[in-house]
Order: structure tokens, then sequence, then C-alpha cells
């Protein structure tokens, strides 16, 4: 999904969402107004990427026990050619169902606006967390308060690396 312009709500937006109310507002409500918006609007656009305009893409993954496919718009960052993921939960105590999908199945199918490709998953670690958590607190500074909500569990930074046809 293509980022949309920066305006002047966006941080308000994002000051409200890091609060004990916008948390519980969000973690209730958002992702099923998200999922009608993408079906409306072909996957162009979210209801998160309009009030916040933070980049949305729909993960699809496999059902750590069910094994039935789950679809799921998430805020996600880029870089390169790779997504990363911050399984913050809205700073609850445990880790999103996705995130354990993720770890069962480690392979995943990213919807970004109009492309869809396939994914392999791992969790970032040392180093390389620590800067994916900078780049996502640059993007949202409400993961930190996330980390606090979450207490002990250190919020999981998950690396999506694309799958690449070989060359025929």
């Amino acid at each position: 999904m293509q980022n949309i312009k920066p305006r002047w709500w966006h941080n308000h937006f994002k000051r409200l969402a890091s609060t004990p109310f916008g948390v519980w507002v969000l973690s209730n409500t958002l992702h099923h107004i998200d999922n009608l918006f993408l079906k409306l609007s072909n996957n162009r656009l979210s209801l998160t990427c309009l009030l916040s305009g933070v980049p949305i893409i729909i993960l699809s993954t496999t059902g750590a026990k069910s094994g039935l496919s789950r679809q799921l718009p998430l805020v996600a960052l880029t870089d390169e050619d790779k997504k990363v993921l911050i399984a913050s939960f809205y700073g609850n105590s445990r880790h999103p169902a996705w995130y354990y999908n993720l770890k069962a199945n480690p392979l995943a199918k990213v919807t970004d606006g109009q492309k869809t490709a396939l994914y392999t998953v791992r969790q970032a670690e040392g180093q390389e967390r620590e800067h994916y958590w900078e780049m996502a607190l640059a993007l949202y500074p409400g993961y930190n308060f996330y980390q606090q909500l979450a207490g002990k569990r250190e919020i999981p930074v998950v690396v999506l690396e694309p799958i690449t046809e070989p060359d025929r």
C-alpha cells in the first residue's frame, strides 16, 4: 500500500493511539474496520493508513493449530525488498496470534496494494532487531508505550524476506 501524503492529524492520531484509551479502542475495533476498508477499496486504502499515515499490508499466514489460512492488516516497515513487522499486540502480555502462526509456519503471503508475493519469515535478533526497532519508533513512537505495557515480554521484530523465482 502506498504511503499517503502526511496530514496534520497523523501525529495527533498516533499520540491518541499511544494512550490507554487509544489502545483499548484500537485493539478492539481497528482491524475489523481496516478489513472492511481494504475490501471495499480493493486493498488500496485502510483506516489506519488514513488516520495515521503508516503503511499497511495484508499478511496471510497458516494457522498454527488450525492449519487454516488467516489474513490480517498490519503495519509494516519496508527495508529494500524486505518487510518488517512489530509483534506489539498493543502492549499485550502475550504475542499476537499471527506471530505464533509464523513461528509454526515460516512462510507468508503479503499483499501490498495490488502486489502479492511470498516471503520466508524469521525473527530479528541483536543489532538487526535494534536497527528495525529504531525504524519502527521513527514511524510510530507509540511502540515504546506498548513495550512498557508488555512488561517483561520483549516485543518481537519479524523480518519477511521475499522468495525469488529461480532464473530459467
